[in-house]
């Protein structure tokens, strides 16, 4: 068997047993689809479609994930398996990916499942529920498997998948990563142990399972630019938080901008578009502008874009649409003031229309032409007020 790489920095990997891949049932993950065509959170929905390009999921194994046999990945290897298993996860969230990345070959395959949820606030239930996705990944594994083994040997007679009850049946690794981007320091415990109740004294019985955490607050500007792939924009324009955030990006190397506009993929453009889009409209900047920027990269003007964001202050156009509003309002009162004024002064002239009153009098006290007095007249005469 062909492997990739031979150590980690968890250890060894074991060659001794193969796990082989499994297949997804095609009316399952259509069903899928169909039911979560609509997204409940924008920037969760975002994420699961960044981590759904297999180039930029092999970037980011490559640049976060601290596991040498992972590294130098293709994204021939990975395969996206996320309509198999989220129906099973909790709460059925849209920023939950699955992926199987093959480290074999195909005669031999060796392969990891990596659970990957994006969190853009702390959550303090994190070790606990991805060992739960790590156990029912591996409860569809074992279903999956024994299923088609019985297919094949119905079939063909023969088959290379061992059933689950032999002594040799070997599961897949499963890789839990939490992509935390939220504002604040992440807190929530990494181990089981710290979330149990006197776990120091049942230690033996609590599983010993931790999930791999990325934490964007952990890596500077200068950090990510230094990775020069279609993640890095990504990453650089989600870290934009503020105002101030928004226009340090006119400080990005112009080296690598330009790096940037000549490598990345066609079928990526869009996907990025999109996220400046999302990452833009939450920091409430202004349509038009989110528009123009955006543009920019389907058209691979990076520097362009850049150039733009260093004309451009989010906090003044803020301040100026927010006079404009300001303005508006004030018209607007101004006129239903005057629209309201208008209708007393014409209750006033047609009171005094009905005491008899000199029409010359009426349009002096009133400030109404003589024309609007006789037209008030008539139609008081005529039934109308």
């Amino acid at each position: 068997m062909c492997v990739r790489g031979h150590k980690s920095n968890a250890g060894d990997i074991s060659r001794t047993n193969t796990v082989r891949p499994y297949h997804i049932n095609e009316s399952r993950v259509k069903k899928h689809m169909e039911e979560n065509a609509t997204p409940r959170n924008t920037k969760d929905n975002i994420y699961k479609k960044i981590f759904g390009e297999p180039q930029i999921f092999t970037e980011f194994l490559n640049n976060f994930i601290p596991i040498d046999i992972l590294k130098g990945l293709n994204p021939q290897d990975i395969k996206d398996i996320t309509p198999r298993h989220l129906p099973l996860f909790l709460n059925n969230k849209d920023s939950d990916t699955v992926k199987q990345i093959n480290l074999g070959d195909d005669a031999d395959p060796l392969y990891v499942i990596s659970i990957v949820e994006h969190e853009s606030s702390v959550n303090y239930t994190s070790a606990y529920k991805m060992l739960v996705y790590t156990v029912l990944v591996w409860d569809a594994y074992i279903k999956d498997n024994d299923k088609l083994r019985k297919e094949e040997l119905e079939q063909t007679g023969v088959t290379k998948r061992k059933s689950s009850t032999d002594a040799d049946f070997k599961l897949p690794p499963v890789l839990p990563i939490v992509f935390y981007d939220g504002a604040t320091k992440w807190k929530s415990a990494m181990s089981l142990i710290e979330r149990t109740y006197m776990g120091d004294i049942f230690e033996k019985y609590i599983p010993k399972f931790e999930y791999e955490l990325v934490d964007l607050n952990e890596y500077s500007r200068e950090d990510i630019i230094k990775y020069g792939n279609a993640l890095s924009l990504i990453l650089l324009i989600d870290k934009i938080r503020h105002a101030d955030d928004f226009e340090l990006s006119a400080s990005i190397p112009r080296d690598y901008v330009e790096k940037l506009a000549a490598n990345i993929p066609e079928p990526l453009l869009p996907l990025i578009s999109e996220c400046v889009r999302v990452f833009l409209k939450h920091i409430e900047a202004p349509e038009e502008e989110i528009n123009r920027i955006a543009d920019q990269i389907y058209q691979r003007r990076l520097n362009d874009m850049f150039q733009m964001v260093d004309g451009y202050s989010v906090k003044k156009t803020r301040e100026l649409a927010k006079k404009e509003a300001i303005m508006e309002i004030t018209e607007e009162l101004t006129e239903k003031h005057r629209k309201e004024k208008e209708q007393e002064k014409e209750k006033m002239a047609i009171e005094a229309i009905k005491e008899g009153l000199d029409i010359k009098l009426i349009a002096r006290l009133t400030k109404f032409s003589i024309d609007k007095i006789e037209e008030l007249k008539d139609k008081l005469e005529h039934g109308v007020e």
